[in-house]
């Protein structure tokens, strides 16, 4: 587990159960209930907290970074240490590491500097004493006879390979440029963690296979009775087959606590992920079997038996109201699903009349079978057309609702001389389902594609698999369907290029607060129709599972679509003077934004003037007032990418929900955990992958924890035009067409 690449050596020091009863009666003898912080020790760590924030704020990340690791490892406060843990979370040469050994890593890593290119770090043949990671900067790899076989850059590392094998370097490693900056590991320190690792590893086996492995980790330390310090651990899965992990979550699930309790963070890791590695189609047989609702121990007197059969109908019963509760509305659309539900409360029913302690749990079963059933049959009643286009007409001027894969769509399909043919399908409908309706339009059926075009004229042929392909489009994107012998004549339409005047005229009537508010509401609807699923599907790919992302689709183009609106409505507009009150003004929404804590639309209003159709306006950003300059430069330090966006972290780590975040941040920390880290190792699931992505999605959660409640009092007379501007806005998405606007404001200066 953990270690991958690292290590291949004797595991003589692990425990190994081969049954699962003294597996978990071991478990329940090595760890003892943990207390709870007081409100008094909660207070003083947040105000710790508190403290080394502002000063990361006020001094700069990497600054605060340096001064930090520059610290003797023993001399590092906790602070120190989850800051560094923080930054290691981002470097691509741990991605495959564990939490534990990320965590043990920031206690030792050293941080060493060389200013001069051409600085040998080491040389072949001789002994590895230490293990680098390239924090900034990069190196030329060389050996003898060969010279420079790769250059290694920003989050590569090297140097690893000789403290595993105990062997001398293979190669020499050369500064490839001045100011290099590296975290160094030395041997003693990387041997010693290794060994920890594996000493604290617990495997259950079946049949000479692991089938479950636990990491015993620290949880902190607890005065006794006797008033002597115990240490405090807990066992995390790293890894099990399906049903293995299942079953350790049955077994040591808590059932003082209830199914909407967050605490359980591991439990909810599982219910959030099990979609990856235990669709539902092997959830629900795995949890009516009978070895796990119906589950009897082989040991123990009669009423041990019977207490543990009824707490473990207690846990299954508690584990599918938390199903329920994390799929909500979406277990609509999966037939054997609430077919499981169905046969699941009926076990319920019969049981709780033997047994009374089922009766409260099968009151919230009831409720959530009964909410499902009546959505079900009045969705049956009535398909309702979502949207056209997703993007034209009346639609978005109302309140969205959460779109789901069995809604439909009504959107048009254009043909090679741009004519089109409308059709209706489900929004989940795959592209061969697409072609198939529009090949019953047409009246031919022969060998014909799908084609996604931009504006730009961008081409791309859809995959007959490809799910939800309508709202992956970009702003301007259209669908265009053809036989494949005429790709190459498909050109875009003429609507794609967007507007050719501004709405400076409108624009400059309406506040910027009044602006910046209804950009909040219209975004939090967006927001808030996102299923935590779809960040899911959206990460491994939503073919996989044939389920659509509209909602986090449209999320994620809105984006695009104000940063767009930005640069179309500056460079539109010929006037000098007008020019530089739409900065002033932009500049002015981007503070309510921010100030409203809509932080993916103050981002892409910062990200419009920083395109480069805009930052080259050197005439109009010249006659921009100082005070608006200095103002755009605090907003631009906080999209500074360094440190993988560390002071964009800080601010959000200090404000409350509700909160719109940046989403193509979360989008891409998602993205980079799951190319970085398998899903199966020797196949098992790797589920510190599974526990990893899982804390990016309870990140949105969070941000929605409390209601976005609109204050009425801002709301002035001519709301109902701002409302209705914001949320139809026109603009052109093509780069070169916006370069050419610009280059005709303001030609390049000879």
């Amino acid at each position: 587990v953990v270690i991958a690449e690292l290590v291949l050596f004797s595991v003589d020091q692990e425990h190994y159960f081969q049954d699962k009863y003294l597996f978990y009666r071991f478990l329940d003898d090595e760890q003892e209930d943990a207390p709870l912080p007081t409100e008094e020790e909660k207070k003083e760590c947040d105000e710790e907290l508190q403290d080394t924030l502002l000063l990361l704020s006020q001094i700069g990340p990497d600054a605060l970074m340096r001064m930090i690791l520059r610290k003797l490892p023993g001399h590092r406060t906790v602070d120190d240490l989850e800051i560094i843990y923080e930054e290691l979370l981002h470097i691509k040469a741990l991605s495959h590491l564990s939490t534990t050994v990320k965590r043990e890593l920031a206690g030792v890593l050293i941080f060493e500097s060389h200013a001069t290119a051409g600085t040998v770090l080491f040389n072949q043949g001789e002994e590895g004493t230490s293990w680098y990671i390239i924090l900034k900067g990069s190196v030329n790899v060389v050996i003898y006879g060969k010279g420079v076989v790769c250059t290694l850059h920003e989050g590569d590392d090297f140097g690893k390979l000789a403290l595993v094998n105990d062997a001398p370097r293979a190669a020499s490693i050369v500064l490839r440029e001045d100011n290099c900056h590296f975290l160094r590991v030395d041997k003693e320190d990387f041997n010693r963690i290794l060994r920890d690792v594996e000493a604290n590893t617990v495997r259950l086996k079946e049949h000479e296979q692991d089938v479950l492995v636990l990491e015993k980790i620290s949880t902190g330390n607890r005065v006794s009775n006797q008033g002597s310090i115990q240490p405090q651990c807990k066992y995390t899965v790293m890894s099990g087959t399906p049903e293995k992990i299942l079953e350790h979550f049955l077994e040591t699930m808590r059932l003082e606590s209830t199914f909407n309790e967050t605490s359980d963070s591991a439990l909810d890791d599982f219910v959030l992920m099990h979609c990856v590695f235990m669709p539902n189609n092997q959830l629900c047989p795995a949890l009516m079997a009978p070895d796990t609702y119906h589950a009897q121990p082989s040991q123990g007197n009669e009423q041990e038996k019977l207490d543990y059969a009824l707490n473990n109908k207690r846990r299954v019963t508690r584990l599918v109201l938390q199903w329920t509760s994390m799929y909500g509305d979406l277990l609509q659309e999966d037939d054997a699903a609430m077919a499981f539900l169905e046969e699941f409360y009926v076990s319920v029913s019969d049981d709780s009349r033997m047994t009374p302690a089922l009766r409260e749990q099968l009151i919230e079963l009831e409720k959530v079978l009964k909410q499902n059933s009546e959505e079900a049959k009045a969705s049956q009643k009535k398909h309702r057309v979502l949207l056209r286009q997703f993007s034209i007409g009346d639609e978005r001027l109302q309140k969205r609702q959460p779109i789901r894969g069995t809604d439909e769509i009504l959107f048009k399909v254009y043909c090679i001389d741009h004519t089109y043919t409308t059709i209706r399908v489900p929004v989940a409908a795959s592209v061969k389902e697409v072609i198939s309706a529009v090949a019953d339009k047409l009246g031919s059926g022969e060998d014909l594609i799908l084609v996604k075009m931009s504006s730009a004229g961008e081409k791309m042929v859809l995959k007959p698999n490809d799910v939800s392909v309508f709202t992956t489009l970009s702003v301007n994107g259209r669908l265009f369907v053809c036989p494949r012998n005429q790709f190459d004549s498909l050109t875009p339409l003429p609507e794609q290029e967007g507007p050719s005047t501004g709405t400076t005229g409108t624009f400059e009537l309406m506040s910027s607060k009044d602006l910046a508010y209804q950009m909040t509401v219209y975004d939090w609807e967006l927001f808030n129709c996102v299923y935590e699923l779809e960040l899911i599907h959206h990460t491994f790919g939503r073919h996989i599972f044939k389920k659509t992302t509209a909602n986090l689709d449209l999320f994620l183009r809105r984006f695009n679509e104000l940063q767009f609106w930005v640069v179309t409505e500056i460079c539109l507009c010929s006037q000098l003077s007008k020019r530089v009150q739409l900065l002033k003004k932009f500049i002015k929404i981007a503070a309510h934004c921010k100030e409203y804590k809509n932080l993916n639309s103050f981002f892409a209003i910062i990200m419009g003037l920083s395109n480069v159709a805009v930052s080259r306006l050197t005439q109009t950003w010249e006659k921009l007032p100082s005070k608006f300059k200095k103002l755009y430069s605090e907003f631009e330090s906080l999209m500074d990418p360094s440190r993988n966006h560390r002071a964009y972290r800080l601010t959000v780590a200090k404000l409350d929900p509700p909160i719109i975040p940046f989403m193509p941040l979360l989008i891409k920390d998602m993205t980079f955990t799951h190319e970085g880290n398998k899903t199966f190792i020797d196949n098992l699931v790797n589920f510190e992958k599974m526990r990893m992505i899982a804390n990016t999605v309870r990140t949105v959660r969070y941000c929605r924890s409390q209601p976005f409640n609109p204050d009425a009092a801002l709301v002035n007379k001519n709301h109902q035009d701002v409302r209705s501007y914001i949320r139809q806005l026109n603009v052109i998405d093509n780069q070169r067409t916006l370069s050419q606007l610009s280059h005709r404001l303001e030609p390049r200066r000879s």
